[in-house]
């Protein structure tokens, strides 16, 4: 199986690397569109900005060729996000893959949201032998509402979708890579999917 991350500058790709070696896999850290149209699977990580995320995309031609992909797309914390409509970080406009807009917690709760929290209302195969309200691990200011699209929920302020899928795409607000014997279970469950 090839197991292709997208490389473009904004990722937690050593940690990703890592738990799917763990799973007894092989990844491969690329941006080439010819590379990555051949993956079996494909993993877009993201951790930082969405607006200077979304504009290395953009030089990469990355950003037309991701919402095209026919095969199980893992998009992970800031992937997720970019997956979405668009993301009120940076004025964003986002890919599009899911209806929802990104929008950021209000000045209630301590922001980011950081540690492990509880998902729940689990709702596709990505979470095949996993419990309901089993902890996982979370950095994040900006989140996209619950939606038709949710798979997994968490409370925090409000409820919202810490999980979306729409046909090949799946997102997790939550580090799967980060997250234990859980998060690996997850990443596992995509790998099969």
């Amino acid at each position: 199986m090839k197991i292709v991350i997208i490389n473009y500058g904004a990722g937690n790709i050593q940690s990703i690397m890592f738990a799917i070696e763990r799973l007894g896999f092989k990844a491969v850290l690329s941006n080439d569109p010819e590379e990555i149209q051949q993956a079996d699977k494909v993993i877009f990580p993201g951790v930082g900005e969405a607006s200077s995320a979304m504009k290395k995309l953009k030089e990469s031609g990355l950003d037309n060729l991701i919402p095209n992909l026919k095969q199980p797309v893992l998009g992970i914390c800031l992937g997720m996000q970019l997956m979405c409509k668009s993301s009120e970080e940076g004025d964003t406009k986002g890919l599009g893959i899911f209806d929802v807009d990104v929008i950021k917690f209000t000045s209630k709760v301590k922001v980011p949201q950081m540690g492990w929290n509880q998902i729940y209302d689990l709702k596709s195969d990505l979470f095949k032998g996993i419990s309901e309200n089993e902890f996982m691990y979370l950095v994040h200011s900006f989140y996209a509402p619950n939606c038709i699209e949710a798979i997994a929920t968490t409370n925090y302020e409000l409820e919202y979708a810490s999980a979306l899928q729409k046909d090949n795409f799946y997102g997790t607000q939550f580090h799967p890579e980060k997250s234990g014997a859980v998060g690996e279970k997850i990443l596992e469950n995509f790998l099969k999917i």
